[in-house]
């Protein structure tokens, strides 16, 4: 059984009262249509086509949207994913068979893509290794990001097709994860011709783009502003109890007025989950249970993951994860930067007392589809106790006592986050591609 702080001050309502925002006070908070960059309809509708066509994979095989789908609120509704060589949706992903079966999970969990068009919106992955940087973004690919880039989202679209376990494949499989691993501008190349060489995306490109005057001119530049163009429209959302507590001052709920209080108040949320999208946008370690495949670099064989410091090989980033937007947050379980705690509850339990948490935490809480070949390979880590002990000296957030109540009422506050119209998207699921590949 979870430990909950059991004590509380007498002047605890009174302390939370005072520093709560009133609707006046919070209006920076407010998000409005222009808060979004502006993107094309034309290219989002071709981005929508792009972002569910498996065309864009190694073996043709999975889309963007495989773990980023309508169906499942823009994730995969996993812990940890079943990328390249599975088949299916969320929990009844399968992982394959044969020479083609996976031979890992994904790292990290798939993140919710809400409000990503955003104008604040700086960084993006888990781990922030793709950032805006003055007009032009910093990348792994470095000197080899491509120009022209439409926005950061446009950056981050570059990536999971050259994963190999996300959407590339591996080398012996296919031409293109071969392309991939040898230079990663070759890899986007092939990628371009693939597009380029179906007739309906020429026509949709040449409409959509005014520099587009012939199938030679789509290039990978083209295709990944396109998917940002629909990231970028399509999962805008702020239309929830809350924003009509900011712009038309209804009230919340007892319960979610009370969790309003404590967020901004004497449980310290706010201090990470700030501004109009509930984040600073900063790295953070808060100690979240690992498990899975980790990702190792630099020689190390232990299946950990050192989020922020494998960007910036800085020690002092070790464990430390972007801070995640809460709008929609009940939408996009399982959560952590590796999906560990199933429930929003659990999440909350663990922010406010992260080494209980961490003690009580068990592997059942993890959502993985069934991997009979790595079943007992996803839980190593927890028999390192050096490194176990590792993590929590890294820890940068403190406990706050918190009593049930004080879960319910901040649990009911971030379900007052959910926009109304969260789950009826503009555009949605597209019935068929250009490839004629099949939609999940």
């Amino acid at each position: 059984m979870f430990h909950i702080f059991a004590t509380r001050s007498a002047l605890r309502t009174l302390f939370a009262a005072t520093l709560a925002l009133t609707p006046l006070a919070a209006q920076a908070d407010v998000i409005r249509a222009q808060d979004y960059l502006h993107f094309d309809q034309q290219q989002a509708q071709l981005g929508r086509l792009l972002f569910y066509d498996k065309i864009l994979s190694g073996n043709r095989n999975i889309s963007c949207a495989t773990c980023h789908h309508h169906s499942l609120h823009g994730t995969d509704g996993v812990s940890l994913g079943i990328g390249e060589g599975g088949a299916g949706l969320g929990k009844m992903r399968t992982p394959g068979d044969g020479v083609a079966r996976i031979s890992a999970r994904v790292p990290r969990n798939a993140p919710a893509l809400w409000n990503l068009g955003h104008k604040d919106v700086r960084e993006m992955f888990h781990d922030g290794r793709v950032e805006t940087v003055g007009a032009g973004f910093k990348t792994p690919a470095a000197a080899r990001t491509p120009s022209g880039l439409n926005s950061v989202l446009a950056a981050q679209a570059l990536f999971p097709m050259s994963s190999p376990t996300e959407m590339a494949g591996a080398p012996a499989e296919n031409a293109l994860a071969a392309a991939f691993a040898n230079r990663i501008d070759l890899g986007w190349a092939m990628v371009a011709d693939r597009v380029r060489d179906i007739p309906e995306y020429q026509d949709r490109f040449i409409q959509a783009f005014p520099d587009v005057q012939s199938k030679q001119d789509i290039s990978i530049v083209e295709i990944v502003n396109a998917i940002a163009a629909f990231i970028g429209t399509e999962w805008q959302s702020h239309d929830s109890p809350y924003d009509k507590w900011l712009l038309l001052g209804e009230p919340l709920s007892p319960m979610a007025e009370q969790g309003r209080q404590l967020f901004f108040g004497e449980a310290g949320c706010a201090g990470c989950h700030s501004g109009a999208l509930f984040s600073d946008q900063a790295f953070h370690a808060v100690g979240v249970p690992q498990f899975g495949p980790g990702r190792p670099f630099d020689g190390d064989t232990v299946p950990r993951d050192l989020g922020r410091m494998e960007t910036t090989r800085d020690p002092g980033d070790a464990y430390k994860f972007r801070t995640p937007s809460l709008r929609n947050v009940a939408l996009s379980a399982p959560y952590g930067h590796n999906g560990a705690y199933p429930k929003l509850r659990d999440m909350i339990r663990h922010m406010c007392d992260p080494i209980t948490a961490h003690k009580e935490w068990t592997p059942g809480m993890a959502r993985l589809p069934d991997v009979a070949w790595l079943n007992d390979q996803d839980f190593r880590l927890m028999s390192y106790a050096d490194e176990l002990a590792e993590q929590a000296a890294y820890l940068d957030i403190a406990p706050v006592e918190m009593v049930e109540v004080d879960i319910d009422a901040l649990e009911a506050f971030l379900n007052a986050l959910t926009g109304e119209t969260a789950e009826k998207r503009p555009m949605g699921r597209p019935d068929s591609v250009p490839s004629g590949l099949p939609v999940d």
